[in-house]
This record gives structure tokens, sequence and C-alpha cells, in this order.
């Protein structure tokens, strides 16, 4: 009994309260500044990875990016070996026939 009071009461409030926030985070008083300040933050964050990317390849070591490409690489040539061995295994049945 209490709960399904308190379980009707809270889904009340949850709906007037989805209702009003729904309308105000739309306005433009909130998307604007909003947008303005994650703007900023990516901005920010690209120096700061261009600097640390700057930073590790005057040190001579593979960047976030270097090690991307190598990592693409290795999973490429992974897959063609697989892709081999498994032709190879068909081979090897065909001749055992």
């Amino acid at each position: 009994m209490m709960w399904s009071t308190f379980k009707k009461g809270f889904d009340a409030w949850e709906n007037a309260t989805a209702k009003y926030l729904e309308v105000w985070l739309k306005s433009p008083m909130v998307l604007g500044p909003s947008g303005a300040m994650l703007s900023s933050a990516m901005r920010t964050k690209a120096t700061y990875d261009k600097m640390v990317a700057g930073m590790w390849g005057t040190m001579g070591l593979p960047t976030k990016r270097d090690q991307e490409r190598a990592l693409y690489t290795l999973n490429k040539l992974e897959s063609r070996i697989y892709d081999l061995e498994e032709k190879l295994e068909e081979l090897k049945s065909k001749d055992a026939r």
C-alpha cells in the first residue's frame, strides 16, 4: 500500500519535471551558452592532443596516431594470414581425398 502511493507520487513528480526540463533544455538561453562551452572544451582538447603528440614526436616515440596505424596494419595482416591458413587447410583436405 505504502509503496504504491509512493510510486504514484514519484511518477507524477517525474512526469511534471520531465515536461518542464524538456522545454527548458530546448531553450536558446540554455543551448547557446552550453554549445559555446562545448566548442571551447573541444578546441582545448584538440590543442592539448596536438601538444602531447608533438612532445612524443620530439622524443622519438610513436604518437597515438602512429600506434593506431600500426595496429590497423597488424590486424589486416593477421586477417590475411588466417584466410591463407583456411585456404591451405581446404587444399590439404582436397589432396587427402
